[in-house]
């Protein structure tokens, strides 16, 4: 993940999560298989740190990664799926 704009964040988070599904649903029917277990490790690594760096630099993706416990700050922004031109 060379940039870490707005859509590059969003992409690789999907990513991410697409890549967890398939080796949980792996994992689901091999559950000894240590390389898999191993990449799923590395894969939610790296997709916590992506969204972490998403949610601090642009705000939330859900309701309950708000950090401000006196402002309901979700309706802030343009929503994720809003994209940066709204």
């Amino acid at each position: 993940m060379a940039e870490n704009s707005n859509s590059s964040l969003l992409h690789a988070i999907q990513m991410y999560d697409f890549y967890l599904i398939e080796l949980n649903l792996y994992l689901d029917t091999h559950p000894k298989c240590e390389k898999a277990l191993k990449k799923f490790n590395e894969i939610t690594e790296k997709r916590n740190q992506a969204y972490n760096t998403y949610i601090n630099k642009y705000g939330p993706l859900k309701a309950t990664d708000i950090v401000n416990e006196n402002y309901f700050s979700w309706v802030n922004d343009p929503w994720p799926w809003e994209g940066e031109n709204y």
